[in-house]
């Protein structure tokens, strides 16, 4: 049996940014004309006008105030309300392939592994571009790895579930180096249109390199365990897919094609799932609160992270014990979490533990607790 080590994480940043503010204008933009071409079904009470939205709404819903994404010039048309993509021809890379290219290179690069090395890859996100061939195939030709790689899909919980297999692959000896890769076109299936939720998400691509510890060059986190569950619920849920062109008036511009949620019983059934699954880990762990020195936890919305905290430690958490990168990238589904471990880590000393966690649709959890060997990074 070998020890599984993180020794090296990426992430890719999509360079353009929406604000609320900008976010706000367009979608209130959009409301005055959505209301102005259905004034008359409103004013016979067929249906409900739409109403604005504000930047102190989002923050206040959910600790928001930029996102990053591939494309704001379709989102922020009040008439389009969703990224323009270039299409790609089949000899071109994917774009979710050259974003986990991207931060692969980056988990490489701190790693001081070649990607020859590599003999695993894991393409673990919320949504694919295509059903075949496998991204994490794709990514794996651009990165001139070896071995096998394969696509997962657990929602926002994918990247913790990759950890897991990558990380019992590694211990097993059936693999040495992995990759798991988590690139989030989230700006493409949200419903910017609906203002329960069209703040909620951004774009962004996260890699952790994970291999024997017996052969990191530096600094590492080992993987004490994991450990994942899942529990169905329609609460969270896309119904895209390919069997939509075997339905009648499978062209409609339907609502349920992109992003939903039941945010009330979210909050209310996801919660107490999340809080008793993490306690249960640190038990079987032997891990008490008062070791844990950080918190990774799911970015969706900073209310749910304040509430897991609490009852994980058992009192608010101190400045810097559980970190928050929503402000900055809005909810990026599966990468929150390795988002908020990449550029909150690397002040642990020698012994230090935390706890990496990230939670949604399915319902799935999954939860990863790590120790810092090696020292400081530099």
């Amino acid at each position: 049996m070998h020890q599984p080590a993180i020794t090296g994480t990426g992430v890719f940043t999509p360079p353009e940014i929406i604000t609320n503010e900008e976010l706000v204008a367009a979608f209130n933009a959009h409301v005055d004309l959505w209301n102005a071409e259905n004034a008359a079904a409103i004013a016979a009470g067929e249906v409900e006008a739409k109403a604005y939205s504000s930047s102190e709404f989002i923050v206040a819903a959910s600790g928001i105030e930029r996102r990053h994404v591939l494309d704001k010039s379709g989102i922020l048309d009040p008439k389009v309300m969703h990224p323009w993509l270039r299409e790609r021809a089949d000899e071109e890379p994917g774009v979710m392939a050259e974003m986990g290219f991207a931060a692969a290179r980056a988990a490489l690069e701190m790693a001081g592994v070649a990607a020859a090395e590599v003999d695993l890859v894991i393409c673990a996100s919320s949504n694919h571009e295509r059903a075949y061939p496998a991204i994490a195939v794709e990514i794996q030709q651009l990165l001139g790895a070896g071995g096998f790689a394969f696509d997962m899909n657990v929602a926002c919980s994918s990247a913790t579930f990759g950890i897991q297999a990558a990380a019992d692959m590694i211990r097993s000896g059936s693999a040495r180096k992995a990759l798991v890769i988590s690139p989030e076109i989230c700006s493409a299936h949200l419903e910017w249109r609906d203002r329960d939720c069209h703040f909620i998400f951004g774009d962004v691509a996260t890699a952790v390199l994970i291999e024997r510890e017996g052969e990191a060059k530096g600094p590492r986190f080992v993987i004490r365990s994991t450990r994942c569950a899942t529990e169905f619920s329609n609460n969270i849920r896309n119904n895209n897919g390919f069997l939509r062109r075997t339905r009648k008036g499978h062209m409609q511009d339907r609502r349920d094609m992109q992003f939903m949620q039941n945010g009330r019983k979210v909050f209310k059934e996801v919660l107490p799932m999340v809080s008793a699954h993490i306690a249960a880990h640190m038990a079987e762990d032997g891990v008490q609160a008062v070791d844990l020195k950080r918190l990774w936890l799911h970015q969706a919305n900073k209310t749910m992270n304040d509430y897991i905290g609490r009852k994980v430690l058992g009192r608010d958490p101190e400045p810097g014990e559980q970190p928050n990168i929503l402000q900055d990238y809005a909810n990026t589904s599966s990468a929150g979490s390795i988002i908020a471990f990449a550029l909150h880590s690397g002040d642990l000393a020698e012994g230090d533990m935390g706890l990496i966690c990230s939670f949604g649709a399915g319902y799935s959890v999954g939860s990863v607790i790590v120790e810092r060997r090696g020292g400081r990074c530099a």
